[in-house]
C-alpha cells in the first residue's frame, strides 16, 4: 500500500475526466491581474479566484467528482464526511445535486455562517452534526459513523477522485494563463489541492515552480516533509480553520514530496494583516485560508520580481463576526497593539495624570480593566494601548517606568495574553 501511494500521481486524462464531470455544477473562475500587488512586487501576479464558486471556494471540485463516480449501491445507502467548514459545502451542494443523502460532520468550533451556508447547499438531503473542537475531532466520530452505518466516506483530502478533482483548478489556470508562469503559490490543510495542482503543472507546465503555504500555527505539511514522513501535529492554532489540521493525507503528502519546490509558513498575524488590506484595497473578501497565498510573497519579493506569479485564492467563507479579532491579530503582528499590568496610586486623579504625562498624542487606549481595592496603595489595571508605529512602544514604556505605572508587559506571555485576546 505504502509503495502505491508513493508512485500514484493524477494523470491528465482523470484529471480531464474530472473536468467533464464537475463542468455541471463549477464555475470557470476568473484568473484576474492583481494590479495592487503586482505593482507592490513589482512582478505579474494573477489570482485564480477560488472565491468566486458557488460555495465560496475550490472544494466543490473534488466533492462533486467523487461522489458523482460512486456506485448506485453506495448513492442508495449514503455518503459522510467530516469538514471545517468549505469541503462541507461541497458535499452538500453535491449531494443536493445528485440527490444523495449525507451526513456532515463539522467541529463544534466552527463558525456559524459556515454551518448555515451547509445547511442551505445541502437543503432536505443533508444532516448536520457538531462535534469536538478539531477538525480531527470531527474526523473521528465520522469515521465511526461510516462504519456502523455502512455508508460511503467522502475524505476531505486523502482520496484520488477528490484530489483529481481539486486539480482541475491548475488545468484551468494552465489555459487562462498567457505567459508560461514561473511560481504558483498554493494554500496547503491537508494537501488536496496542491496534490492535484501540481500533478497538473507537473505534466504540463514542470518549470513553474509550486509553492506551498500553511498557517504558522498548524505547519503539518511542512513538518512532515521536514521529518521526511507524514507526521501528526500535536497542537495547532485553528485560527485558519480552512488549512488547520494536525495531519495531511498520505497520498497528499506522498505527491508533495515527489513533485512541490517547497512548502512554507506564514504567521496569522501576517494573514490577518492581508485580510483587511485585501478588503480596503482590492474590495476583496477572503476568509484566513483565503489570504494565505498573498500573505506569503512578502517572503518571496526578491525572488519574484520581474516573474509571472499565480497565487490561488482559495475561499471567502468568512463569519463578520470574526473582523474584531482579525483586526486585533493584525495590529498585534504589526506591533501597533500592546497589553501591560499598569500600577495605579490609588487616588484620584491618577488615571488623569498617566493619560496626560505617560501617553503621547498618537496612543490611545483601547482596553482598560480596573478594579479599585481600598486596601492597597496601588491597584493594578491591564490597559490595551494601540500606537502610531512600532517605534513609539520602547519611548512609551520609559515613560511609564520614569512615572512609576509600569507593572508587567503581557505580549511576550501567551498563557497570560491569551486571556484577553
Amino acid at each position: 500500500m505504502e509503495e502505491t501511494l508513493k508512485t500514484y500521481i493524477p494523470t491528465l486524462k482523470s484529471v480531464t475526466d474530472a473536468a467533464n464531470r464537475v463542468r455541471k455544477v463549477v464555475t470557470k473562475t476568473p484568473f484576474m491581474r492583481s494590479f495592487t500587488y503586482s505593482k507592490k512586487y513589482e512582478a505579474e501576479v494573477f489570482l485564480k479566484r477560488e472565491d468566486l464558486q458557488q460555495v465560496r471556494s475550490y472544494k466543490i471540485r473534488g466533492a462533486f467528482n467523487k461522489i458523482s463516480t460512486l456506485t448506485d449501491e453506495q448513492k442508495q445507502a449514503g455518503i459522510v464526511c467530516a469538514s471545517a467548514g468549505n469541503h462541507a459545502q461541497g458535499v452538500a451542494l453535491s449531494c443536493a445535486k445528485l440527490h444523495i443523502k449525507g451526513a456532515i460532520y463539522m467541529p463544534a468550533t466552527t463558525p456559524k455562517q459556515k454551518v448555515e451556508q451547509v445547511q442551505m447547499f445541502g437543503d432536505t438531503w443533508v444532516e448536520v452534526v457538531l462535534t469536538g473542537d478539531t477538525f480531527d475531532d470531527a474526523y473521528a466520530k465520522a469515521s465511526e459513523a461510516c462504519i456502523s452505518q455502512h455508508k460511503t466516506f467522502v475524505h476531505p483530502f486523502d482520496d484520488e477522485k477528490i484530489i483529481e478533482g481539486q486539480a482541475t483548478v491548475g488545468l484551468e489556470m494552465v489555459t487562462q494563463s498567457e505567459k508560461p508562469l514561473d511560481y504558483v503559490f498554493v494554500p496547503v490543510g491537508g494537501g488536496g489541492l496542491i496534490a492535484g495542482l501540481s500533478s497538473v503543472f507537473h505534466h504540463l507546465s514542470p518549470k513553474t515552480k509550486i509553492i506551498g503555504v500553511e498557517p504558522g500555527g498548524a505547519p503539518a505539511m511542512m513538518n512532515s516533509l521536514l521529518q521526511k514522513e507524514n507526521t501528526t501535529l500535536t497542537e495547532i492554532d485553528k485560527f485558519v480553520d480552512g488549512a488547520a489540521v494536525q495531519r495531511v493525507g498520505e497520498r497528499n503528502f506522498s505527491i508533495v514530496q515527489q513533485l512541490v519546490d517547497r512548502v512554507v509558513s506564514v504567521p496569522e498575524g501576517k494573514i490577518c494583516q492581508t485580510i483587511l488590506d485585501l478588503y480596503n484595497r482590492d474590495a476583496i473578501v477572503v476568509e484566513p485560508a483565503g489570504a494565505l497565498t498573498l500573505a506569503v510573497l512578502d517572503q518571496f519579493k526578491e525572488e519574484i520580481r520581474g516573474k509571472n506569479i499565480a497565487c490561488v485564492v482559495s475561499g471567502s467563507n468568512n463569519d463578520i463576526t470574526r473582523t474584531p479579532e482579525i483586526k486585533e491579530r493584525a495590529l498585534l503582528y504589526q506591533g501597533l497593539k500592546h497589553y501591560f499590568i499598569i500600577k495605579f496610586p490609588q487616588r484620584a486623579g491618577a488615571l488623569k495624570e498617566f493619560v496626560a504625562d505617560v501617553l503621547s498624542s498618537t496612543d490611545d487606549i483601547t482596553y482598560f480593566e480596573y478594579s479599585k481595592k481600598t486596601s492597597r496603595e496601588q491597584g493594578p489595571a491591564i490597559v490595551g494601548i494601540e500606537i502610531k508605529s512600532p517605534e513609539d512602544l520602547e519611548p512609551l514604556v520609559e515613560r511609564m517606568h520614569k512615572r512609576k505605572f509600569f507593572g508587567e508587559y503581557l505580549n511576550d506571555k501567551p498563557e497570560l495574553f491569551q486571556l484577553l485576546v
